[in-house]
């Protein structure tokens, strides 16, 4: 019995781990997954493990892939000339869910942040500059969020793209400042991009 309650007891400590999920609803989660049959746990597990198996960031955007290039970068019918420019994943999902970008993405893994230590070497701009410097983007669309560290993402990024021929603009600020992509609904997302403001 005790290595029963040992076992709910790490379960509930790895889902109250996760981010947004406080301590009542890891409990319930456990004693849901205890409720699952064999099968549907074994597969619940075998989901997991396939996410750290199988995905990786794709070669030429950062977004995450089970092969080299993710779907969004092997898509021909993607308008090859934008590039949007989003400091995570999560940040690409919300913009995909509103539907209303059809261009390409490059994941920045991040923002530059003096506090945390993190400096734009850490970050994927070096690629970014590779990319533009190819030839086929023709704007590259800042969306970072709305807020000290993306606006100073957003510019060293569009210093580093200065006197390449491409038009540099952000997210209309129909979003609330501080706010990420993520908390955004789809309409505001949306209007965010149909909005977008050249970037100077």
């Amino acid at each position: 019995m005790a290595e029963t309650r040992g076992a709910i007891a790490r379960l509930v400590d790895y889902f109250a781990d996760l981010p947004g999920i406080g301590r009542k609803s890891a409990e319930r989660l456990a004693y849901h997954v205890l409720r699952m049959s064999n099968q549907e746990a074994i597969a619940f597990a075998e989901a997991i493990r396939a996410v750290k198996e199988k995905l990786h960031p794709c070669k030429t955007c950062f977004n995450l892939a089970e092969r080299d290039e993710c779907d969004i970068c092997l898509d021909r019918r993607r308008n090859r000339t934008q590039l949007c420019v989003v400091e995570q994943v999560r940040d690409l999902l919300a913009l995909e869910q509103a539907g209303a970008y059809r261009g390409l993405y490059h994941v920045l893994q991040g923002r530059v942040s003096p506090l945390e230590g993190v400096g734009s070497a850490s970050l994927t701009i070096d690629r970014l500059v590779e990319r533009v410097r190819l030839g086929e983007v023709r704007e590259v669309i800042m969306a970072t969020t709305p807020n000290v560290e993306g606006d100073a993402t957003a510019l060293e990024i569009s210093t580093r793209l200065a006197g390449l021929p491409v038009e540099i603009t952000r997210l209309a600020r129909g979003l609330t400042v501080g706010a990420s992509l993520e908390q955004a609904n789809r309409e505001m997302l949306a209007d965010a991009l149909s909005g977008r403001q050249r970037l100077t």
